[in-house]
């Protein structure tokens, strides 16, 4: 198994009874969820759904109200270094990017601060860069990067440390259709080779190609769930019953 697993770790992500307030607004309501081992779910839902709210206490950047959080078999309270070996996690934001040195450099310095030696994290960018399809492209600076090859380098980074468990907020909602495409190539390999992966998105058709199973959250709540690789016109009907029915409890 990849990376910082504690034996008998059965997913990659568990997720029970999550709650979560910002004054009195509450962004998780008991939410529960599970990712296997070489799995792949989706979190599809509208904004404020609390899909952003949740990946941030996977990254133990935000602390739960109540519930419990595992990744690899970690408590993200109780153990939040051993879970964040266990992660990598793909934001989004460039802000934490050095713009003006070039990707292959960029990846070096995230390296060292995982606490590689500095041949390690040459070899170890190196390597990612490959993975990733950027060896073209890794001495260019970073602001002249495109918005695709920004998330495969995203990507790159969240695999720095090789972690078994890798989460996603909305990875592709910048790129254009070719560039998301082989972004989805890279997400499931990753899956392929035993990693879970859970993944945000707002887009029907991007949930159904990528993942097996779909949880549909909805004003801090899991709504409903789609098993066994459902179609963009499955998820559209669940996810408007399901925000229909969110609406009628209000």
């Amino acid at each position: 198994m990849l990376g910082h697993v504690p034996p008998g770790a059965a997913f990659g992500v568990r997720v029970t009874a999550l709650h979560k307030r910002f004054g009195g607004f509450a962004a998780l309501r008991g939410v529960d969820l599970a990712v296997p081992w070489g799995a792949i779910v989706a979190v599809l839902g509208p904004n404020g759904a609390g899909k952003s709210t949740m990946l941030r206490i996977l990254g133990t950047t935000v602390l739960p109200d109540s519930g419990q959080v595992e990744l690899g078999g970690h408590d993200v309270v109780a153990d939040p270094a051993a879970a964040r070996r266990s992660l990598g996690l793909v934001l989004g934001e460039e802000r934490s990017w050095y713009w003006r040195i070039s990707g292959r450099h960029n990846l070096e310095f995230f390296a060292a601060l995982h606490g590689l030696p500095r041949r390690a994290a040459r070899a170890r960018a190196d390597e990612l860069l490959r993975l990733v399809d950027l060896e073209e492209q890794a001495d260019r600076r970073f602001d002249r990067y495109s918005s695709g090859m920004k998330a495969r380098l995203s990507l790159a980074r969240a695999l720095l440390h090789e972690p078994p468990v890798l989460c996603l907020d909305e990875p592709t909602r910048t790129l254009d259709p070719v560039a998301a495409l082989s972004f989805r190539e890279l997400v499931r390999a990753q899956a392929a080779s035993g990693r879970a992966v859970l993944f945000t998105t707002h887009d029907l058709h991007e949930a159904a190609a990528v993942a097996s199973r779909v949880v549909v959250m909805v004003r801090g709540r899991v709504a409903a769930v789609a098993d066994e690789s459902p179609d963009a016109a499955q998820l559209e009907h669940l996810l408007v019953s399901a925000t229909a029915a969110e609406e009628e409890l209000r």
